[in-house]
């Protein structure tokens, strides 16, 4: 795949090196002391039975030599204790209590950030995407998984790590079996991954959920239904999140978000439908797409550096 580049810049500061863990590839990217993030490059996530964390680790080890870079940013996804850098539970990926942020010092000697992936992309949409202006604002990332990163009162609420997990929040009692055990989680429905699977199960083919959209458009009625289904999740699941934190704005983000108005725009005429005469925030589509989460590690890294000046 083709290295991508942002035009956008975090402004002058530390060089640090931005990896973000996700369910299929690692992105990394070094971001210079100019600001500038450099060409993102992709690597498959190692899978691991026996030692999943490990696996990792020992990958972005091996990325980050020859890097000169003054710290590690690196974000992971399920539920993560980023004050402790311990990756608590990832349900795709298989860990449990993994100490990132110690085993990556011990194999890099780099200063390392831990950040929940989905809060990570949030926060580098609040200081250069579209969640910038806002002081209640929730960033929804809908890829492998889907996720939550909260913004309140202008300041980033974590719940203890487990706040913003709007994928396991259960849409359809009688709906399918969700990885974390549950049945009917938002996840298991509207996931990218979800979206695949739902239509083969109806006897269609695709390689991700943009062909499902493709097979909608041509009028393939399994592909229409499992939309229409995975739409009709996503506006439960956004209703919830609207009555309980009545955010100024809701963006979206993730892979599924890369479908543009085909899916805000349905999304957000029944969002507004189901919400009747309750709180409808502003619905927007993130603007860093597939590279909010290295921002976000990037921003990570460079705010510990940060941390660590001042307390010196």
């Amino acid at each position: 795949m083709t290295p991508a580049r942002s035009p956008r810049s975090a402004g002058p500061g530390s060089s640090v090196l931005a990896v973000d863990v996700g369910g299929t590839d690692l992105k990394v990217a070094e971001l210079g002391r100019d600001g500038r993030l450099g060409s993102i490059t992709r690597t498959p996530t190692p899978l691991s039975d026996t030692r999943p964390g490990e696996a990792v680790v020992e990958a972005i080890a091996a990325l980050a030599a020859g890097h000169g870079v003054d710290a590690l940013g690196v974000t992971v996804p399920g539920l993560v204790d980023e004050a402790a850098g311990v990756g608590i539970r990832s349900t795709n990926l298989g860990w449990r209590d993994v100490p990132f942020r110690r085993l990556l010092f011990e194999a890099t000697g780099l200063p390392t950030a831990i950040a929940h992936d989905v809060r990570a992309a949030g926060e580098a949409e609040y200081r250069i995407g579209a969640a910038r202006g806002f002081t209640d604002v929730a960033v929804v990332t809908i890829g492998t998984g889907i996720a939550a990163s909260l913004r309140l009162n202008g300041r980033p609420y974590s719940g203890r790590g487990a706040a913003g997990e709007l994928g396991h929040t259960v849409v359809d009692p009688d709906g399918p079996t969700c990885r974390c055990g549950n049945r009917g989680c938002l996840e298991a429905i509207a996931s990218a991954g979800a979206i695949v699977r739902r239509y083969r199960e109806r006897g269609g083919t695709a390689d991700g959920a943009a062909e499902v959209l493709v097979r909608v458009k041509q009028g393939d009625a399994a592909a229409v239904a499992t939309w229409q289904e995975a739409l009709s999740a996503l506006v439960t699941g956004l209703s919830v999140l609207s009555s309980l934190v009545a955010p100024e704005a809701i963006v979206v983000g993730g892979g599924l978000s890369e479908a543009g108005d085909d899916l805000l725009g349905p999304l957000g005429q029944r969002l507004r439908e189901a919400r009747g005469t309750g709180h409808v925030p502003v619905l927007a589509r993130a603007q860093l797409g597939q590279d909010a989460g290295t921002w976000g590690a990037a921003f990570a890294a460079r705010d510990l550096l940060t941390a660590r000046t001042n307390h010196d």
